[in-house]
Parts: structure tokens; sequence; C-alpha cells
């Protein structure tokens, strides 16, 4: 029998932040001028016709913008959920969370089933606005869900329910200004990345410091979705792609839920990419350039792990999609992206959903012996990928001093051949018959209950043989990390002896979904 492995102090230093408080004065709204970022490609996609005009009762104020370059704040938001709510039957609100700065976090609800969800219907769970300047999903979620409830979009909630997240990070939607993404065309104001205590969620879905972040994984758990998504805009480089996209293990690369992996892969991926063409949209995998000042040195997947959205969806078995809209094409252009992702996503859970919940249960029934870890980016590239690039050119910048790229907004009529760089684990576990936490260790058991994980609290002190980690040679980041300073680790030594479990002590089996 395999000795049981002592919990590490890995999640010990709970953050004790000195972070600025947020910005009292009132939000810089004076147009921002848009004349020094790159061009964007002319685009009139069929899509645009989802929109509807302003002399509708119903329209958001995304559509009634003339520019449609606006996206409404809190308050105004949460009061046109209201008013879609008391109109139609088929909508409700739930709140499931409240900020640091007292603001409730609610998800607006479509469904035909009442209260009660159909258990055989698939689940789907649009989140928007974790990094709140990033707010396509909130204005695109808005048109569907009136389409929905009023314009003959409804038989959408025949065989699927959807929730959406219109605003994760609610108080960083309000520290809004017209200055807080200047790489990114539009909306004109913007929200503010992180919380209201500094903090980025889209860093926090491991370690769960952040009340924001344990209340939506409470709604997971509640609701359990087939299919989650995480909607983004990008930082990055230019390309001619507007609705990038990606989930850990694509395209065969390693992943937690390989099962979930294969079907988004085969059945997801081909018929999402189909429909957002139809509609005039230019559909990419999720990437990052390995190189800001030479854009055809290659690409990588990010090695984007649990502390994200879809490395926290694989190692959870929850499948789970990361967007990334193009930060320099037009918010309407993204918006309407958005809009036919979800509701495609919907189609294809309505017809193919049960296939992705068959392959997520033999997920959940996997038991490896061995957990790859600590996953560093490869050297060498494991394949060439096409890539749609953007011209541009090499000038001597009188800023830095030094020469810089200038995308020119133009498609490269030659398709680009890239090399891409995967990652690799530098470290291997052997997953043991179960951890032990000892019962002064109340963060970690607290953040074990959060995430819903089966546990056995000891009623009386034991000793117990186990087998604890010693961290060979860690070394510790130079500077803090949302309140925790990161270990790198290259090796581990077991070490086998007995040790003392207080009453309230907890055993974790690993013969579960973990």
């Amino acid at each position: 029998m395999q000795s049981p492995l002592l919990v590490s102090a890995f999640l010990a230093a709970l953050a004790c932040s000195v972070s600025p408080a947020m910005s009292q004065t009132l939000p810089n709204t004076a147009p921002w001028d848009q004349a020094f970022l790159p061009p964007a490609p002319a685009w009139d996609g069929a899509s645009k016709a989802l929109l509807r005009d302003a002399s509708d009762p119903w329209v958001t104020a995304f559509e009634a913008d003339p520019g449609h370059d606006f996206s409404p704040n809190y308050a105004d938001t949460r009061a046109w959920f209201d008013r879609l709510d008391q109109a139609s039957d088929l909508i409700r609100i739930e709140q499931f969370g409240v900020s640091p700065e007292g603001r409730p976090i609610y998800a607006v609800i479509a469904s035909k089933d009442g209260a009660a969800f159909d258990p055989a219907k698939p689940v789907l769970m649009i989140q928007a606005g974790i990094h709140p300047g990033e707010i396509d999903g909130k204005d695109a979620g808005m048109m569907l869900l009136r389409d929905i409830a009023f314009y003959g979009k409804d038989a959408l909630l025949d065989r699927v329910n959807l929730i959406l997240i219109p605003i994760l990070s609610v108080d960083g939607h309000e520290r809004a200004s017209a200055y807080s993404r200047p790489n990114q065309r539009g909306p004109r104001i913007q929200g503010w990345r992180n919380t209201a205590t500094n903090q980025n969620l889209n860093r926090d879905y491991l370690k769960l410091d952040q009340p924001e972040m344990r209340a939506v994984r409470g709604l997971i758990l509640k609701y359990r979705p087939d299919l989650y998504v995480d909607v983004h805009v990008t930082d990055g480089m230019d390309y001619q792609y507007d609705v990038t996209y990606g989930f850990n293990g694509e395209d065969g690369a390693f992943s937690r839920s390989p099962n979930g992996s294969a079907w988004l892969d085969s059945i997801f991926k081909p018929a999402m990419n189909t429909a957002l063409e139809r509609e005039g949209h230019i559909p990419g995998e999720l990437v990052f350039g390995m190189d800001d000042d030479e854009p055809r040195k290659g690409l990588s997947d990010g090695g984007l792990g649990e502390r994200f959205s879809n490395g926290w969806g694989s190692a959870a078995h929850v499948p789970t999609i990361l967007i990334e809209n193009h930060s320099l094409k037009p918010h309407e252009q993204r918006v309407l992206g958005t809009y036919v992702f979800i509701e495609e996503a919907m189609r294809l859970l309505a017809d193919q959903g049960a296939g992705l919940r068959a392959a997520t249960e033999q997920d959940e029934a996997l038991r490896p012996a061995q957990i790859p870890a600590n996953f560093e980016a490869d050297e060498t590239p494991s394949s060439t990928r096409p890539f749609k690039g953007i011209l541009y050119e090499m000038y001597d910048s009188p800023a830095s001093g030094r020469k810089e790229i200038r995308w020119l907004g133009q498609p490269d009529p030659e398709l680009w051949q890239l090399p891409f760089y995967t990652s690799h684990p530098t470290l291997t576990l052997r997953r043991p018959e179960a951890y032990w936490v000892p019962s002064y260790r109340t963060d970690i058991i607290e953040r074990l209950r959060i995430h819903g994980i089966a546990m056995e609290t000891l009623d009386a002190p034991r000793t117990v043989p186990v087998e604890m980690l010693r961290l060979d040679d860690p070394k510790l980041a130079t500077r803090a990390n949302e309140g925790h300073v990161q270990i790198t680790v290259t090796a581990v030594t077991p070490q086998r002896r007995d040790w003392i479990f207080p009453a309230g002590s907890v055993r974790v089996p690993t013969d579960q979904p973990l």
C-alpha cells in the first residue's frame, strides 16, 4: 500500500497586501485619441445583422452608441438586467457573492426549467469581466439574452441552459476611465484590470484568496457546467484573427482532462470555427508570441497553469475555454464575434453535449499513478503552424532609443509558417493514497472545502506513518506575486516518519476526482 503524503506548506503565506486603495476620484471620461494604434483592417461581417436599432425598446447601451464603442457601468447594466428579468419568464438573476467594496456579484440565468435545472440538459456558463477592461462578453451576453427573451431565439433553451456572469470583478469594473487599456480599441471607457484589493482574479483559480473567486467556485459547484467559457481580450501582437480561443490539451498537447480536451478538439473547434467564419469573423487558436520584437520567431502555448481559468478547468475536470478577442479589432467586431461564439456553443451543447458529459465522466474517473508537474517552455519547437499575420516594419523610436515594431494594419497576403513551442514537466510525482493536512493549517483546509474536495476529519489525535517530500534546493522568486512568493522546485526527496496529527486534522483520499 502506498504511504499517505503530508501536504506541505505551499499555501502557507496568506496575502497581507499593502496595495493602494482604489482611487476615489471621478473617472477620466475624456475621449481617448486612438490615432496611435495601428489601423484596423476593414470589416463588414454578416454578424452586424445582430445589432438592434437605437429605437428598439430593448436596445443595449453598446448598440445605442453611434460608434458601438461603449459598455455600460455596473448600475446601468444591473438595471437593464432587472428590467429583462421582470419582463421575461425565461430570465432570472441570482446573486452568488459580494465584492470587497460591497457590490453584489450576480449571474443572469436563462432557462425554461424554472429554479431547478433539468439534470439531463447541458449547462453553459459564460464568464465576463474577470478583467473588467476586457468586457466583450458582457455586451454580447446582453444582446443574446435579449434575443432569447423577445426575438425568437428562445428555442436555444429547449435543450440547454445558459448562465452568464456579466461582470465578475465588479469593483475593478467601476474603477473605469478612458485610459485603462490604451492598447485596446474600445470600449472608450474601460474598467481596471485588478480588484479593489489590487489582485488579478485570473491568477487566483487555484489558491482562492479572493472573495470573488471563492464565490464563482461555489457557483460552479452548484450548477456543474458542462462547459465554462472565460472571455478576455488580448494584450499582445497584431494579427488577422479577431476571435482566438483555446483550452489545455489542444492539438494533442498534455491535459489533465484528456478526454474532454479531445472532444473540444475534434467536435467543438471545427464547428465553432465554421460558425464564426460564416458570420464574417476570423477565428484562430490561442497562442502567444515568443518575441514581441520578432513576430516570426515563433508562437507558444503560454504554458498556462492551474492559476488560470483553462489550466484550473483541466485539473478540475471542468471543460474550460479561454477566449482572447483581439485587442486591436474594434469593440463592435469583438462583441459580435463573442455573440456568435456563445450562440454556437449553446447549439453544440444541445446537439452533442452528451458526448462532452461522457468525456468529462471519463476524466473524473482517472487515477493516474504519476503526476507531471512544474511545466517549463520547450527550447525546441514541436511543430510548425500556419499563421495569418499583419504587415509590419521596424523603425528607430525616439521614445525608447531603439528599434521598435510598427504594425501597419494590412493583412499579409503570405501565410506565415511559424515554429510552435509547447511545454514539458520538469518534475514527476507519485500519486499517494491520501494527503494529510494538520488541523492548524486551517487556510489549506478551508480552500480544499471551497474546491469541493472530499476529506475525512479526525475526531481525536492520531499518529500516522507518512511520507513527506523535502524540497531539494528550492528557489524563491525575487519579488512577491499576488501576495505570495513563488517557489521553483526541480527535485524532491521523500522522507518517511511518524507524524502526530491533532484532532481536526483531515485526510484527503486521492480516490476521487482530483
